[in-house]
């Protein structure tokens, strides 16, 4: 077996070890598995401290008991971006929907759920209430467990915040007035009158309980999912593992991470494309508390006010948003500037090269309400890119032309010093410097789309803007792969392909990742291929081995890189002839095919 068949043997293999490692990296999403309903509708207890163990004084043990709340009076919410109802039992916010979402893009799918009932697979709800202290017990303050009542044919809506309220037996009345806007910010104001005849001691509280870990996790390192929070300038994402990790701590009754936040804080869950968040008055101090209980797989997060002494006749009062909804840059970047939450665009996770994504981003934001389809919009994005990177990318290839001009005196020089290695480079430079040119100048613009490729591929990602975004005919998900499959004969054939996942996925490519090896392999022959067999066979199976790499991939990536390969192709040809240089793209093909007839005749 002669070099040149070992070389190809082993440049296959290495190449498909390639393919294999990089599925196991980035794995294709798969679907949720549907989980059957859980028997018992008891959640498990959550200790919670007093006002007084807040305090740092003796401890009143006790627990905030949860329990089902599916068939308790509930007063609907309605709007246009919400539908749901809130729980008379506790005054929870636990059952909510979002009407702009649809779980799954085929037709019929369920409106997303994002808050859901005690007592159903994987309850997430809200809970706000007040810790006692002095003489007050837990039977004395309102909590989960609280009947409260309402006037008769209540409903929340953005024009109409509901008030509900309770009297304990001492003559201390509660409230909790409860107001929504037009998109996902709800706001709970807890107020307090003290007719007892004696001084209190209580401290407000509100909280975000999750019963297990989402079914949805994608389980990608590049995306957060999981506990956030916000505690003055520094934001710290948690994975539901670091909950379970942390130390147990007693007053707590919890494996707890306990921070005490002066101001500009607030905390919650994210998921990939939704988020629930508390967020306090921005000058308020609170306690940040983020748990995991153990023994009823519940995750919190829980904000803790200071305690406060009413005087008889006296009243207190705390206001808490909480972000229930989409992770829309235009809605949290509105709320952060309009509504001053500190840094609440930092929620959608923008990775390390934000100084890219972010403003990437914004461009193709900009772009899609400017055109109306974001596939469009990433082409778009992609000649505002290439324009930028132009200057570089003139002075790359016209280096690029005067090199091919150089060629006859490099094999001259080649011819003339043979082996000598250390001559042929001293000489090799001398003619760079005479003739002015940098033979490095054509990495410089590759480099460049290596950050930026990245960034655009975090921010197709982690942006809801993309999700079940339709382009045009059998693109209806920017975000997924091409659904399209070459094992069927993209559609012909009566059967399926693999799902994705399935490691012979990789294998069933779609029309975006066939175009994109071609594109590559056009791109490629504007240059005749390199004299050494060893570069002419790598380069010949380049763009095979990244189709296969890149067929996987959101369509909205491809796309871009479909489009940045036929950009980059017309500027290197106009470029090279203005130069002098004629590139012959069809003779280089037909080269290709013959020396390829060739190696096969041997």
């Amino acid at each position: 077996m002669d070099d040149q068949n070992k070389n190809l043997i082993m440049a296959t293999a290495l190449s498909f070890m390639v393919i294999l490692v990089w599925f196991i990296l980035f794995p294709p999403e798969e679907p949720p598995v549907e989980q059957a309903p859980v028997e018992s509708s008891q959640t498990g207890p959550t200790a919670t401290p007093t006002a007084e163990a807040i305090d740092g004084a003796t401890r009143n043990s006790s627990e905030v008991e949860v329990t089902d709340s599916l068939e308790t009076a509930r007063i609907p919410v309605e709007t246009e971006r919400l539908v749901g109802s809130i729980a008379l039992k506790g005054g929870r916010i636990d059952e909510l929907n979002l009407r702009d979402y649809r779980a799954k893009l085929a037709e019929g799918s369920g409106l997303v759920s994002l808050l859901k009932p005690a007592g159903t697979e994987a309850a997430h709800l809200a809970l706000f209430g007040w810790a006692p202290g002095g003489d007050l017990g837990w039977e004395d303050v309102p909590g989960a467990e609280t009947p409260w009542s309402v006037p008769p044919g209540a409903v929340l809506t953005a024009d109409s915040p509901i008030e509900l309220a309770w009297t304990n037996t001492k003559g201390v009345t509660f409230t909790r007035t409860i107001s929504v806007d037009d998109d996902f910010l709800f706001q709970v104001t807890q107020s307090v009158r003290n007719r007892s005849g004696a001084d209190i001691r209580l401290a407000p509280y509100s909280m975000l309980r999750r019963h297990g870990e989402p079914q949805d996790l994608t389980g990608f390192f590049i995306i957060q999912e999981g506990p956030i929070r916000q505690s003055g300038e520094e934001m710290s994402e948690f994975s539901y593992g670091d909950l379970r990790d942390f130390d147990r701590d007693e007053r707590w009754g919890a494996n707890a991470e306990v921070l005490e936040i002066e101001r500009n804080g607030w905390l919650g869950f994210t998921d990939h494309y939704w988020m629930t968040t508390l967020v306090p008055p921005t000058e308020a101090p609170f306690t940040s508390v983020l748990k995991y209980d153990a023994n009823s797989d519940v995750y919190t997060a829980e904000a803790r006010y200071r305690t406060v002494t009413l005087a008889d006749g006296e009243g207190s009062d705390i206001t808490t948003r909480l972000f229930a909804g989409a992770k829309e840059w235009d809605t949290i970047r509105a709320y952060e500037h309009e509504n001053g939450i500190y840094r609440f665009i930092d929620s959608i996770d923008w990775g390390w090269f934000f100084f890219l994504t972010k403003p990437i981003f914004a461009v193709l934001h900009w772009l899609n309400e400017l055109i109306g389809n974001m596939g469009w919009a990433i082409i778009g994005l992609t000649l505002i890119i290439k324009a930028v990177l132009f200057p570089l990318a003139f002075k790359s290839y016209v280096s690029m032309a005067k090199m091919k001009e150089l060629q006859p005196e490099m094999a001259k020089i080649k011819e003339r010093v043979g082996d000598d290695r250390q001559k042929m480079q001293q000489e090799m430079m001398a003619l760079y410097k005479k003739e002015k040119v940098n033979p490095a100048s054509g990495c410089l613009p590759i480099l460049l789309q290596i950050p930026i490729f990245f960034s655009l591929y975090k921010v197709i990602f982690v942006t809801i803007e993309l999700r079940h975004e339709p382009w045009f005919g059998w693109i209806r998900d920017l975000s997924a792969p091409d659904p399209s499959s070459i094992l069927n004969l993209f559609g012909l054939l009566p059967y399926s392909t693999p799902d994705p996942g399935s490691i012979f996925f990789i294998f069933s490519l779609g029309v975006l990742p066939i175009l994109l090896g071609i594109s590559m392999w056009l791109q490629q022959k504007l240059n005749p291929a390199p004299t050494d067999p060893t570069q002419a066979m790598i380069f010949a199976w380049m763009p095979w081995v990244f189709m296969f790499m890149l067929g996987t991939f959101a369509s909205g990536l491809i796309i871009y890189w479909i489009a940045n390969n036929m950009i980059t192709f017309a500027q290197q040809y106009l470029i090279m002839r203005s130069q002098g240089y004629r590139p012959d793209v069809f003779g280089n093909i037909i080269s290709s095919f013959r020396r390829k007839s060739k190696a096969e005749e041997k």
